[in-house]
């Protein structure tokens, strides 16, 4: 996907909800936390020094976790977020 891009099936999605709804920010955070995982696994085959591979890929990793808990937020799946 193109940077300048975005999803227009999670553009309409996000849309869904009036701005003043949390699930329409945790969309576009979701996607463009998305995007950054995506460049850090592609970075990972760019480079040869092997402690920057397990960085690019920890980060991709890390944000993982963190798309993972917008989703558990939106649909309130963790005790956290009832």
């Amino acid at each position: 996907m193109d940077k300048a891009q975005t999803n227009p099936s999670t553009e309409a999605e996000r849309w869904r909800y009036p701005e003043s709804h949390p699930c329409h920010h945790t969309l576009k955070l979701k996607e463009m936390l998305a995007e950054i995982v995506d460049h850090a696994r592609e970075d990972v085959a760019k480079v040869s020094e092997p402690k920057a591979q397990a960085l690019f890929e920890t980060t991709a990793e890390m944000l993982q976790g963190l798309i993972k808990a917008y989703e558990d937020y939106e649909g309130k799946t963790e005790q956290a977020w009832h």
